[in-house]
């Protein structure tokens, strides 16, 4: 991933309109999106397990989302191509 688009907000809208409809998605696997959905619940609620790391919760959300954003994007397309052949 380049760091460019990490502060691009044309990205993050992308990233953000997205999240819903591929968490909703069928053809994303569940364990795909409890890989998102755990961690980022983890670090909310247990965030003195790491004390000593200077990132702010939100901070380690929106990296979850940005990776299971481009993860499910690339699954679902692959997903597409199967279908169409």
């Amino acid at each position: 991933m380049k760091w460019s688009k990490i502060w691009s907000l044309r990205h993050w809208g992308h990233v953000f309109r997205r999240l819903p409809a591929l968490l909703r998605s069928p053809r994303i696997p569940l364990m795909d999106k409890l890989l998102l959905v755990v961690p980022a619940i983890l670090y909310w609620v247990l965030p003195d397990v790491l004390p000593f790391i200077p990132i702010d919760d939100m901070a380690v959300t929106m990296l979850l989302m940005n990776w299971f954003v481009s993860r499910a994007e690339r699954k679902e397309q692959a997903g597409m191509k199967q279908i169409g052949k």
